[in-house]
């Protein structure tokens, strides 16, 4: 296994290189398709969330591979190498899994313990599936992530400690009001449709707000988010994004999470906004219960809103930027240390796990030499005792398949206890250089594991393995 991860986000670059570093679903394909291209590696996908992008890769060559995925990422980008750098981490093997496994669990998320990037690392290894890029290693490793993930959550207590980053920003514009009563009667607008709008959406409806207006680029799926939400609040309608201007002086909460590369809600805009809103309320047009600053969330990366409305009185304004200052304020939960422990252990197991399955194909290569040789002195007795009668055939195969079954059975199960532990990877080349296996022949055995093919069948049967190779291979 030569994981490598190399990536920037919330804990290492500010919110203004990440916004710049962001990259849309197109973007993110080129980067993963040119990954895999460069030379050093064999497997690459991407994880991009709002306030992370990580480059996943299989790579042949650690340095070599640093160096071109840093490369790629500044190309992709478009921010320059010589900025970039020094925001950027890498992991690299177990550290790599380690890294990858806590992402799932919400440990290095802005609000810890967060549920949602499960659904940004199943995107991810959808991606890579897709393309075609994901092979072995990253299928095995991001479908792990997944199961541990799902591990911390049901087995600890993370969950009180973290939140969606929609409900904490959420409480950070309520204040110390509950959002439920903060939310009570207002009149929301939520931008987009995606997975982070809809939860806002959904969020808001269940707080109880009287008026819930969707707005989306794409109208049938705005218009299908709002008939979700019809039994929820009775108010709930879709617009197209033409109509965000016009609806935005009657909004006393904004929600917004686009995949736009420009603003959405530009400082005009929102003075504007803002004046019609004043001229409603002199006229008496604005309507019972409307509130007089107007809460704006955005939860964009690249923002959507422009950051001038923090000084625009009457709005007050959560970012992403805002949210992971608060964020680094809140306390630690005490199942932080128990997902750790599990994080710690899983990783392990994966590992072992991996470098079992890397002698795989030596073992399977093995006994399939054995049982050409055995075919091969089969015929060759067939040859100088042509009498011999089915019976007599029929007991001394069995009589030599047993003898090398037992002479190869000791030294493959404990070379293969040898190589889960760390450093075992060599004992697989020790065993093709003492039995002089073909190289080919290995290969040939991890393309057909590789595609899913099993390898089975005894040292009787020519040409066939000995050894089962495990359909769980790679997984804790």
């Amino acid at each position: 296994m030569s994981l490598l991860v190399v990536g920037l986000s919330h804990r290492s670059a500010p919110v203004s290189v990440l916004e710049r570093a962001s990259l849309a679903a197109d973007q993110q394909t080129k980067l993963v398709q040119d990954s895999l291209a460069a030379e050093p590696a064999t497997e690459a996908t991407v994880l991009a969330t709002c306030n992370r992008i990580e480059l996943y890769a299989d790579v042949d060559k650690f340095h070599a591979g640093v160096a071109e995925l840093s490369t790629l990422l500044a190309q992709h980008t478009g921010v320059g190498l010589d900025e970039l750098t020094p925001y950027l981490y890498v992991h690299y093997e177990d550290r790599a899994v380690h890294h990858l496994f806590s992402v799932a669990c919400g440990l290095d998320s802005m609000v810890v313990g967060e549920g949602q990037i499960l659904g940004q690392i199943k995107d991810a290894l959808a991606l890579g599936q897709e393309l075609h890029t994901a092979g072995r290693l990253l299928n095995d490793l991001f479908q792990q992530a997944l199961r541990v993930g799902k591990r911390a959550h049901s087995e600890t207590g993370i969950d009180k400690a973290g939140q969606s980053l929609v409900t904490f920003g959420l409480e950070q514009l309520a204040g110390d009001t509950p959002v439920a009563d903060w939310a009570a009667g207002r009149r929301a607008l939520v931008i987009g449709a995606g997975s982070m709008s809809s939860l806002a959406a959904t969020t808001l409806a269940r707080a109880g707000v009287a008026e819930l207006v969707i707005a989306n680029r794409t109208l049938d799926r705005a218009r299908r988010l709002a008939e979700s939400l019809t039994g929820l609040v009775a108010g709930a309608r879709a617009v197209p994004m033409e109509r965000v201007a016009a609806e935005l002086p009657h909004a006393d909460v904004v929600v917004s999470c686009t995949g736009a590369t420009g603003l959405v809600l530009t400082a005009d805009m929102l003075t504007e906004a803002l004046d019609r809103r004043a001229e409603h309320r002199a006229e008496g047009a604005a309507g019972p219960g409307v509130a007089e600053t107007v809460a704006l969330l955005d939860l964009a990366m690249p923002r959507d809103i422009d950051a001038a409305a923090h000084r625009l009185a009457g709005l007050r304004l959560v970012d992403i930027e805002s949210l992971a200052e608060a964020a680094a304020d809140e306390p630690m939960a005490a199942d932080v240390d128990q997902v750790r422990a599990i994080v710690s252990a899983e990783v392990a197991a994966f590992g072992a796990a991996q470098r079992a399955a890397h002698i795989t194909p030596t073992v399977v290569a093995l006994r399939t030499m054995a049982a050409d040789v055995v075919a091969g002195e089969i015929a060759r007795l067939d040859g100088r005792l042509p009498d011999l009668d089915e019976r007599q055939r029929a007991e001394i195969t069995q009589t030599v398949r047993r003898v090398v079954d037992k002479l190869l059975h000791a030294p493959t199960v404990r070379v293969k206890q040898l190589a889960s532990t760390p450093g075992g990877a060599g004992y697989a080349d020790a065993l093709r250089e003492l039995f002089d296996l073909d190289p080919q022949a290995v290969a040939a055995v991890s393309r057909a594991d590789a595609n899913g093919t099993r390898s089975d069948g005894g040292v009787g049967r020519p040409g066939a393995a000995a050894v089962q190779t495990d359909p769980k291979r790679g997984r804790a």
